[in-house]
């Protein structure tokens, strides 16, 4: 896979990753090397990275509890602390060795740490090569509702090994593929094509190009004042829904593509509602979402809650809910609105 550039910053791939590290941290002048990591990647990604990391640096580990439930500050507290403790300073380094939590929060840490010292991504999981650990975005969550509180940060680069794949579960693969799906639909239909048409894909051959198409609105839109809104396809109804299930004791947690995958099938019929999206196109989203990630049962006593948190989402303006919807497939509009009966319908129709 070849290299990818992005504006300040590189994404290597494979084995070229680790000549690039290993040769960056040669010829920067750092003090020290802090790597964070989570409960998983400290048993199964950590042991491959260090035997490859080749560095006469002092090298300090911090381990963070694993799951969205611990993105938050009280976990930044914890590694400021730590790194405090253990000698950090300006000119120190961190590595972020793990999934979405790890990349949001460790660039987050790094970036406030001092105002700000050096972090490199290594993402372990398809959600976090994919999505998380690309862009710039670093932060953390608020209670229960996503990503409320961060800073634009770059990363010095990003180092895809999809070895690291081979540590996880399907239900983490099929939660990272919902962004590819979002790609795809948004940009490159070929993408959502193989992974409809394809139950024996192998996921990794479609990195490369989600990562293309992330780099590609993030270059020309760093600080999501327009273009950039687009990566929110299905994030709108998905991360109120994920915000409810993952704080309602009676609810199975759900993974961020699971809440995605229904936010897309929710948001296609609003678009086929407001901007006229072909309805057998709708009708083709929610099936292989269905195929794909399964049926959650939505009860009656959900829904309001989750109109509720909707109004926290981040591309909102004046308290009014905005959302990305579709014309067609690799064709799309920002900053729509639409009415609560009708996304109450949107929720209604992934129900039936």
């Amino acid at each position: 896979m070849n290299t990818i550039q992005a504006t300040t910053y590189p994404i290597y791939f494979n084995e070229v990753a680790y000549q690039e590290i290993n040769h960056f941290l040669a010829q920067k002048n750092y003090s020290s090397l802090f790597i964070l990591v989570d409960t998983n990647t400290l048993r199964d990604c950590y042991p491959r990275f260090i035997q490859l990391l080749e560095t006469n640096l002092k090298i300090e580990v911090i381990e963070i509890d694993a799951g969205e439930i611990h993105k938050n500050l009280e976990t930044c507290f914890g590694v400021w602390n730590a790194m405090t403790e253990l000698g950090a300073d300006r000119k120190s380094l961190l590595i972020t060795l793990g999934g979405g939590v790890v990349t949001d929060l460790g660039g987050f840490v790094a970036s406030t740490f001092k105002r700000g010292i050096d972090f490199i991504n290594i993402p372990t999981t398809l959600l976090s090569m994919v999505d998380a650990s690309v862009g710039g975005k670093t932060g953390v969550d608020l209670g229960v509702l996503k990503n409320q509180i961060g800073v634009f940060a770059n990363p010095q680069m990003v180092l895809i090994d999809p070895e690291y794949l081979h540590t996880l579960d399907p239900r983490e693969i099929r939660s990272g593929t919902a962004e590819i799906i979002k790609y795809g639909m948004t940009h490159d239909i070929h993408l959502f094509n193989e992974i409809k048409d394809n139950p024996e894909l192998n996921i990794v051959d479609l990195i490369h190009r989600s990562i293309e198409i992330k780099n590609e609105v993030v270059t020309e839109d760093p600080k999501e004042k327009g273009l950039r809104k687009v990566l929110n396809w299905g994030h709108t109804i998905g991360h109120a829904i994920e915000s409810y299930f993952l704080d309602t004791d009676h609810k199975e947690n759900l993974t961020h593509g699971e809440a995605i995958a229904i936010g897309m099938a929710c948001e296609a019929y609003l678009s086929s509602k407001i901007l006229n999206f072909p309805m057998e196109k709708v009708e083709e989203i929610k099936e292989a979402i269905i195929k794909i990630y399964g049926k959650v049962n939505i009860l009656p006593e959900d829904i309001q809650p989750i109109m509720d948190l909707l109004i926290h989402d981040k591309k909102n303006e004046a308290g009014v809910v905005k959302f990305v919807l579709l014309n067609d497939y690799e064709n799309f509009e920002l900053s729509c609105e639409a009415s609560d009966s009708l996304i109450l319908d949107s929720i209604q129709f992934y129900n039936v």
